[in-house]
C-alpha cells in the first residue's frame, strides 16, 4: 500500500523543505557528485541544514511540536529529531561556512547520514514516493513549493 501524497499535510511547504534537505544530507554518492564536485543548482551542506531547521525552527525545539502538520506521527518525528541533533553537532563544532569537506571528513558525518536516511526513507516512503531517487535540484523544490526564487 503506498503512502499518502506529500501536499496532504497542511504545512507541507515546509515537509517539502525538510524532505529535500533530509534527502541531500543522506545521500552519500549525492555529497561526491554535487557538492564536493560544486554542481549547481544543489546549494551545500549548510544550505541543507539551514532547509532544515530554517522555517521549522527544529534546531530549537522537537519536531513533536509539528505532528499532524509537518510530520504525519511521532515516529517521523523522532527520526527527524535524531538527524537534526547529529547534523547540527557537526555544524556547530565545524562551522557553519566550513567547505564540504569538513563535513565529509568530521568523524561524526557517517551517523549524521544515516539518521538523515532514516528519516528521509520514513518520510518519503509515507508520501508514497521512492526513497531512492536521486535528490531534486533547488530549482524543482522552489517549482513544487511554488516559492519565489
Amino acid at each position: 500500500m503506498g503512502g499518502m501524497p506529500l501536499n496532504d499535510m497542511p504545512w507541507w511547504r515546509w515537509r517539502s523543505n525538510v524532505r529535500s534537505a533530509l534527502h541531500m544530507l543522506s545521500d552519500p554518492v549525492f555529497h561526491q557528485e554535487c557538492w564536493l564536485a560544486g554542481r549547481e543548482g544543489y546549494g551545500d551542506v549548510t544550505d541543507a541544514v539551514y532547509r532544515l531547521v530554517e522555517d521549522t525552527w527544529l534546531d530549537n525545539w522537537s519536531a513533536e511540536k509539528y505532528v499532524g502538520t509537518i510530520f504525519r506521527d511521532a515516529d517521523e518525528a523522532a527520526l527527524v529529531d535524531a538527524a537534526v541533533l547529529q547534523v547540527l553537532r557537526i555544524m556547530h563544532q565545524i562551522g557553519a561556512d566550513a567547505p564540504v569537506s569538513a563535513y565529509l571528513e568530521h568523524p561524526g558525518w557517517p551517523e549524521a547520514v544515516v539518521a538523515a536516511r532514516e528519516a528521509h526513507v520514513l518520510l518519503a516512503t509515507n508520501d508514497g514516493e521512492d526513497p531512492d531517487t536521486p535528490p531534486r535540484s533547488l530549482d524543482v523544490l522552489r517549482i513544487m513549493t511554488g516559492s519565489a526564487s
